[in-house]
């Protein structure tokens, strides 16, 4: 198979052939077909996700076409659509397995991270952490599926952690974002949005996704915040939305890695403001989010690059280069 290997932190990735593994019982060969572009690609290619199983082949926003199944597989044919998300496999007997929160599992394997991800012609996966695409999904291509298996899966773990909160703040307006407004939207919430300072082009995006408003993360909102949700990974971020927010709100921090959280004066927590984040996902918010996703429907806007582009791709994304998200066709 043909693949974009990540081999040392500051090189760049290298095109390779390699072999596929055997398969094993419990797992599924897949064609791959498109593989989202992430930042915590970023994170791993420039170190500061520092346990990759090297060498590794990134990528965990999967969409592909099953080619082979394992001999204990059941529930799936050759031929479906399907996705293939972040979380690889838990263990399933720790407490968090045992009490529905397999996300924070302290054995869990991670696509893209300590398993080769879909940066790749062919992926192999557990069959127990792969989706079937739902029939709704057949109008949309691969790449501008690929997005929700990462950023709509985080961004919906993170808007609900929110809660019921009605004016919801979403600062760095980028993949996860542009797909939690429309749900957001969608279930009568209202939305403003925060991107860089000076970032016009952005915040017009977001207008014409749907916002009440948006403007520069150092801007205060016209009203008070119920929640705020941070996508960006910068730390900074936090005591600002904090301020931007009313009593009992929630600060929820969507990312895997995000840079040091500034000292605040307590009276920016103080009448019951919260601080939380989000560690990876469960099947559950899949299944609840890809239930509703082509109901809404979910609209991407998607840059697209061919496999042999992933370096480039992942340098538009460190420089902000395109809205919304990205993907390899594959």
């Amino acid at each position: 198979m043909k693949a974009m290997q990540f081999e040392k932190v500051g090189q760049p990735l290298k095109l390779v052939e390699r072999e596929a593994p055997a398969l094993l019982a419990h797992q599924i060969l897949l064609s791959v077909k498109a593989c989202g572009i992430c930042r915590t690609d970023l994170h791993i290619i420039d170190g500061e996700l520092n346990q990759p199983n090297l060498p590794l082949i990134p990528g965990h926003q999967i969409v592909a076409e099953i080619k082979a199944l394992g001999d204990d597989v059941t529930g799936f044919t050759v031929g479906q659509r399907v996705g293939v998300p972040w979380l690889g496999q838990t263990c399933g007997h720790c407490q968090f397995c045992l009490s529905g929160r397999e996300n924070l599992c302290d054995h869990a394997f991670f696509t893209g991270y300590t398993v080769d991800g879909g940066y790749a012609s062919e992926a192999i996966v557990n069959s127990q952490f792969c989706f079937v695409l739902p029939e709704e999904s057949n109008y949309l291509s691969d790449t501008d599926i690929a997005p929700l298996l990462c950023a709509g899966l985080i961004g919906w773990r993170t808007l609900k952690l929110a809660g019921d909160a009605k004016r919801i703040g979403v600062y760095g307006f980028g993949a996860a974002a542009h797909i939690v407004i429309q749900v957001a939207l969608y279930q009568g919430r209202e939305v403003y949005a925060f991107t860089r300072d000076g970032d016009t082009s952005g915040q017009e995006f977001a207008r014409k996704l749907g916002a009440s408003w948006a403007g520069g993360s150092s801007q205060l909102p016209p009203e008070k915040l119920d929640a705020a949700l941070i996508f960006a990974p910068a730390g900074e971020l936090v005591p600002l939305a904090l301020q931007a927010s009313g009593k009992g709100a929630a600060i929820v921090c969507g990312g895997i890695h995000m840079s040091a959280i500034p000292s605040f004066s307590y009276d920016l927590l103080w009448e019951e403001r919260s601080i939380k984040s989000v560690a990876n996902l469960t099947r559950l918010d899949a299944v609840e989010f890809f239930s509703m996703a082509f109901k809404i429907p979910i609209k991407t806007n998607v840059t697209v690059y061919q496999l042999e582009e992933a370096n480039q791709a992942l340098s538009d994304l460190r420089q902000g280069k395109f809205k919304g998200a990205a993907a390899l066709s594959i």
